[in-house]
């Protein structure tokens, strides 16, 4: 089959790979109709090459038809239309049966101290070979697939599901913005348009910032207050807001270095050393831009609740202890734990007038074998890039 694989820092190419084969009772193969780039994964193609073997399969945000079912798979069938969460859970452990999925006590990575393995990313998840491929094998299928209807509808309306609808529904809940309540948005990439659309749909306030013209304008067409970044950013929102700040503030941005030099020369100088070292780097020292989490603080009401869903991967980097002490703020992260709020979202994803806009936040569409290409235009943010879908039955371009 034909997958997409990390050759090296900033360097990633198709290649042919052996098919995946069922090897445990519980597994499936799944063909892919549809798999997404995500945010996530420039992390890899970046900074986190010190995890990863050249030829490794990356992506984890794929669904697709079921091929092939273990003898222990009783749940789906071949031919069913399924959603794959980029986490892989069993279900049955102590953390799944309390909603925590994402540090499922089966298939944590106990050699690196991580949680619930990952599709395509990474040794610190378990190198399990990822999604952006014309076929996956799923482990645990007897829980992780969300079967949704073979009805026609397009993939976009349900492929979300796989990661950044679910992880922007989790960042939105753990926000706990009080009923009529102010929630700011920080960073307008997919995870933030969907963290701002659901906080409009639960009747808040939003208020998102983004420096980028385009990703304001996406989300003002569901009625956001949008703001570029500036250096009077936290007064006029502080302003807006009876001069208390928001009740809540989620940080969708994460641990790019785009704009701040230091933290990109740390990436980069990570990334250059041999892999034991440059992990070493990586767990001990600050390598993050730590703008969006800071102006977070900043923002914030006392009282209030700063939400993570922005990755930061340097176990070093300062906080400012002694403000969150003193605004009394509580913080809320962590990875999805995706199976824990599928029932909450399936109604609106499959409500035809879309409340969520699934179908509009795709701006490219491409072949599998255009993957590379668009890595580097997601990267740089080029042609009003927001969301890269990769469609393995599609002719390169």
């Amino acid at each position: 089959m034909r997958a997409l694989t990390w050759q090296g820092t900033e360097k990633v190419s198709v290649e042919t790979v052996p098919d995946p084969t069922i090897q445990e009772p519980t597994d499936a193969i799944v063909r892919i109709t549809s798999t997404a780039i995500c945010g996530s994964d420039l992390h890899l193609y970046r900074v986190l090459g010190p995890y990863i073997d050249k030829g490794d399969v990356l992506g984890h945000e794929p669904m697709g038809v079921v091929e092939e079912v273990g003898s222990a798979v009783t749940n789906l069938k071949v031919g069913d239309r399924v959603v794959v969460p980029f986490n892989i859970s069993c279900g049955h452990c102590y953390m799944c049966q309390r909603g925590l999925q994402s540090q499922c006590e089966t298939t944590q990575v106990t050699e690196y101290g991580s949680g619930a393995a990952l599709f395509g990313y990474t040794k610190m998840y378990g190198q399990v070979p990822g999604g952006q491929a014309e076929y996956l094998r799923v482990p645990h299928a007897d829980y992780g697939p969300i079967v949704i209807p073979d009805d026609g509808t397009p993939d976009d309306r349900w492929l979300f599901m796989s990661d950044i609808l679910p992880t922007a529904w989790q960042a939105v809940q753990y926000a706990d913005v009080p009923e009529g309540g102010t929630l700011a948005v920080l960073g307008l990439g997919p995870v933030g348009q969907f963290a701002a659309r659901i906080g409009k749909h639960l009747g808040y306030r939003v208020l998102a910032v983004e420096p980028e013209q385009v990703r304001r304008d996406l989300a003002a067409k569901y009625d956001i207050e949008t703001f570029d970044l500036s250096k009077d950013l936290v007064s006029e929102l502080v302003d807006l807001t009876d001069g208390r700040g928001p009740d809540a503030v989620v940080d969708g941005v994460g641990m790019e270095a785009h704009g701040n030099p230091v933290a990109g020369f740390a990436q980069r100088a990570a990334g250059l050393l041999p892999d034991k070292l440059a992990q070493k780097a990586i767990e001990t020292a600050g390598v993050d831009r730590l703008d969006a989490v800071h102006t977070a603080i900043d923002l914030v009401r006392r009282g209030g609740t700063v939400s993570l869903s922005g990755v930061y991967g340097g176990m070093a980097d300062p906080m400012p202890m002694m403000t969150l002490f003193d605004k009394q703020i509580t913080i809320r992260e962590g990875q999805c734990n995706v199976r824990r709020w599928v029932d909450d979202i399936m109604p609106l994803v499959s409500d035809p007038s879309d409340p969520l806009g699934t179908l509009d936040l795709t701006t490219h569409r491409v072949s599998l074998e255009d993957a590379p290409h668009m890595y580097e235009v997601f990267q740089k943010k080029e042609d009003g890039c927001i969301k890269v879908v990769l469609d393995p039955a599609l002719a390169a371009a």
